[in-house]
């Protein structure tokens, strides 16, 4: 699906002081990050969709699909470790608009390679769009094996996998023997330009949420071939990166929001917003 290669943001979700949704907040964010990247994921972990209710993921989906001013391709998350509250949760999802769901690989339960795989079956067979898979092994507690997402992988409505295992020989392994339409995605914002010369067709990126211009720079340089560059570019980042994830995601890119004026940094507990020496240190590496 050509309109999934580049750059999708991972949209955090802007919160008032009181702890209501900020729409006019994700609105600034809507308008910041639309003029640069390919594509949105709504509601992905990003978004702190384990602290907001279902009422709340539909209207945040409502309201990014109406204030879309580039038109871009939407992916949305529906993902979790009830396999038949996922099923429950995509039939009660109006998706019209919506070209792929995220998936999250199931986190907590730890589930065999076979459960893995079984679970994201019945996801697919009853998606009414496609499905991207998603591996992140350090917030679920269990790796999908590149042989599972390579038998995932043929499964007519499994369109790709966000890869954010950390370890480039399990992408290299993706890579090597997935259906050519498959697409492999990277997970892990410094890794993309290695995984892009591997094959991924892009990211789905939390930096480019406070950095879309410069983070997209990097991933267009690379799939244009142009990997020494794309490389350079991304290593602008290998400062504020862990910046970003110290103290936890999205505490440390809501911060660069703040400072850079597009939203304020409020999260949910048991997140707080970041401390001041947090913010020191991300404003002394603000690209």
């Amino acid at each position: 699906m050509k309109e999934l290669h580049g750059t999708g943001v991972a949209l955090v979700t802007p919160f008032s002081t009181s702890g209501a949704v900020d729409y006019e907040g994700l609105k600034n964010l809507l308008d910041f990050t639309a003029k640069h990247v390919d594509y949105w994921v709504v509601m992905g972990t990003t978004g702190e969709t384990a602290t907001c209710t279902a009422e709340e993921k539909a209207q945040i989906l409502s309201f990014c699909k109406e204030n879309n001013p580039s038109n871009l391709p939407i992916v949305y998350g529906i993902g979790g470790n009830n396999t038949q509250g996922v099923i429950d949760t995509i039939k009660h999802t109006d998706l019209e608009g919506v070209k792929a769901i995220l998936s999250v690989s199931p986190y907590y339960n730890k589930p065999s390679q076979a459960g893995i795989i079984a679970h994201f079956t019945a996801i697919a067979d009853a998606s009414p769009v496609p499905v991207i898979l998603y591996n992140v092994p350090g917030r679920t507690g269990s790796n999908m094996l590149a042989s599972t997402t390579l038998a995932l992988a043929k499964h007519p409505n499994i369109i790709g996998i966000k890869e954010a295992v950390g370890e480039i020989a399990q992408c290299e392994a993706i890579a090597k023997d997935k259906p050519a339409d498959f697409m492999l995605i990277s997970g892990e914002d410094p890794l993309t330009p290695a995984m892009i010369k591997l094959g991924a067709v892009g990211a789905i990126s939390v930096l480019a949420n406070g950095f879309p211009a410069e983070f997209c720079q990097s991933i267009n340089e690379g799939l244009a071939g142009n990997h020494e560059e794309s490389q350079r570019l991304m290593d602008a980042f290998e400062k504020i990166n862990p910046l970003m994830y110290a103290e936890s995601n999205p505490v440390g890119v809501k911060e660069v929001l703040r400072l850079k004026g597009v939203c304020g940094n409020q999260v949910r507990l048991p997140l707080l917003p970041a401390t001041a020496k947090l913010s020191e240190a991300i404003e002394a590496e603000m690209l």
